[in-house]
């Protein structure tokens, strides 16, 4: 490479055509994943008051947000049930008339084969105490849950899911998964694990939004230490070898180091997840007038693609895709 002023960087910035034909880093709808709330029992949605355009769904505002998204290009959605009835197993979540088989029954109707219903399997909006799994005394009992986890993930396939996204983060839940899946007759239907899901303080609007947080204690014992990248990459390997076919790291902006090291790593496809209070902080910056709400977006957004995340899961898929379109 020859020096200045021969070679001059500028050149191929001179433009916005210019810039665009050379950019390294594309985020197009196709590559977004838009997280969706649906409540059992509402007539009408209800904003979520911390997470600005975001709503707890009714059935029919479910479909109908589903079917736009999908009419923007965005790649799928991902679905959370809040149901009417908690107990201290979490049983609404395989019910068959469970709030999330009913809304991936209906959202998977209203779309077709044009986008993914992807299905959240945790326990932690449904069940009374909040955690993600069975409890023994005030502790999360590893081996129960997974074995609630099959049973979820065979009601979620015969709901009509495309991709079940297991993210309660026990031990050898995508082996439980995976082999409930294929004792059922499901063995075609991917899993996307949320492989490395750290125990993050950036959930806090998600809690109000899917009525699951902890009524004690937190999730530190089974989510992932914040200070730990090798602990991933190890979790990834784990989940890899049980039959995962892709995989999650989430949160997204704080974590983009351990997204580049799990696509370098591995080179499975790999998401990231743009979680809420990543959402809400950049809103709330917008909203006061502190940043450009749009090239804010569209920069975080091309921050988690650059990293090396084949799909960005985000509460900005739906304004993300109508400035992209």
């Amino acid at each position: 490479m020859t020096g200045f002023p021969t070679y001059r960087p500028r050149r191929l910035r001179a433009s916005a055509a210019l810039r665009a034909a050379f950019a390294e880093t594309s985020v197009s709808p196709g590559d977004l994943i838009a997280p969706l709330f649906v409540k059992e029992g509402l007539a009408e949605p209800v904003p979520i008051s911390s997470m600005p355009g975001h709503f707890q769904h009714s059935l029919e505002s479910l479909t109908k947000e589903a079917r736009e998204l999908v009419g923007l290009g965005v790649a799928g959605v991902l679905l959370f049930g809040v149901p009417a009835r908690k107990d201290s197993e979490g049983s609404e979540a395989w019910a068959s008339t469970g709030i999330s088989q009913v809304a991936l029954a209906a959202v998977k109707d209203e779309v077709g084969d044009d986008a993914l219903v992807i299905a959240d399997l945790c326990l932690c909006e449904y069940t009374d105490h909040g955690h993600c799994g069975i409890l023994d005394g005030e502790a999360v009992a590893n081996d129960p849950t997974i074995a609630a986890y099959g049973r979820i993930a065979v009601a979620q396939a015969e709901a009509g899911a495309d991709l079940i996204a297991p993210s309660g983060m026990m031990d050898g839940q995508v082996g439980a998964i995976r082999a409930a899946l294929d004792g059922t007759g499901h063995d075609e239907l991917p899993v996307l694990a949320y492989a490395a899901k750290y125990a993050s303080s950036f959930y806090g609007p998600f809690r109000e939004a899917a009525e699951g947080a902890p009524s004690f204690g937190d999730r530190r014992a089974y989510q992932q230490d914040p200070a730990n990248v090798e602990e991933a990459l190890r979790e990834v390997a784990l989940d890899l070898a049980e039959g995962a076919d892709a995989v999650m790291v989430k949160p997204a902006l704080g974590y983009l180091d351990v997204v580049r090291a799990v696509k370098q790593e591995f080179g499975y496809p790999t998401a990231a997840y743009n979680v809420s209070g990543e959402y809400s902080m950049l809103m709330a910056a917008a909203e006061r007038g502190w940043i450009d709400e749009r090239q804010a977006t569209l920069e975080t957004l091309g921050s988690i693609r650059r990293a090396g995340a084949d799909l960005v899961i985000t509460y900005h898929a739906r304004k993300a895709a109508e400035w992209l379109s």
